[in-house]
């Protein structure tokens, strides 16, 4: 008798036999993964403005959806935090030390893609200026909130280290391919 699950007529794509999910993520899995790298990369394009103190024709032109794609970004990663607790993981390969070094990286990548947006939301209301999204006004503008401003203030640190991270990220992801040989970045391809 084969013990495989199979889908099941008319089942979700993404839903896919168990010894696939041995060998790779769940489609939904990898969808989340790689719009947050998109996402998260488009974003930092916002670092050119760092040239010519904040005037790069990049930041003005290519980001300067910056509010709303990072808005995106934090519903993106509550909805991919949801569903990682939902399903579980294939099993890892790497030793038991290792592994808890990816889980913290990977909770610190999480921590900076929420902290980014939520400090980014803090520091336009506490500046007064409100908060909008796609045309929808969710907070009025208003005086300035000091306290918001001072928490929002830790955007732009938080946006190096999270570059430092995704900088981090890529490379292991590079080192498994390259040199371990272990199969870990064919899994989320």
């Amino acid at each position: 008798m084969n013990t495989n699950v199979h889908a099941h007529a008319g089942a979700p794509a993404f839903v896919e036999k168990s010894r696939d999910r041995q060998q790779r993520y769940d489609g939904l899995t990898r969808f989340f993964h790689w719009s947050m790298a998109i996402l998260v990369g488009w974003q930092m394009l916002k670092f050119f403005d760092r040239i010519n103190d904040g005037e790069h024709w990049v930041g003005e032109n290519l980001a300067s959806w910056h509010l709303p794609i990072g808005t995106v970004i934090l519903l993106v990663v509550a909805l991919r935090l949801f569903w990682a607790a939902r399903r579980e993981n294939p099993p890892s390969t790497l030793a038991p030390i290792a592994s808890v070094l990816a889980k913290i990286g990977h909770l610190l990548l999480y921590a900076g893609m929420v902290m980014l947006p939520v400090t980014g939301i803090l520091y336009m209301i506490g500046n007064g200026y409100g908060f909008a999204f796609l045309g929808v006004q969710l907070v009025a503008e208003g005086p300035e909130i000091p306290w918001m401003i001072a928490v929002g203030s830790l955007h732009s640190p938080i946006a190096w280290l999270l570059l430092v991270m995704v900088i981090g990220h890529v490379g292991m992801a590079l080192v498994h391919h390259y040199v371990r040989k272990d199969g870990v970045l064919r899994r989320m391809l």
